[in-house]
């Protein structure tokens, strides 16, 4: 007698981007707009979500956090 054939189930979803945890935040229009004003100043074309991780590793620096 013939095995039955084994079906794979198909991956959903989309596939994981990173190893980091996401962190989702709500902010004001007027913080946005601060924070997009940073970016543009850095000059190394920086995304939002780029320049929002270096200004929390700077005030974390300026408070004498753990980085």
């Amino acid at each position: 007698m013939a095995k039955s054939i084994t079906v794979k189930p198909k991956k959903r979803g989309r596939p994981a981007t990173g190893k980091d945890p996401l962190v989702g935040a709500r902010f004001p229009q007027d913080l946005i707009d601060a924070i997009d004003a940073w970016a543009a100043k850095a000059g190394d074309d920086v995304s939002r979500s780029e320049a929002i991780r270096r200004l929390v590793e700077l005030g974390l620096k300026a408070k004498g956090g753990k980085r």
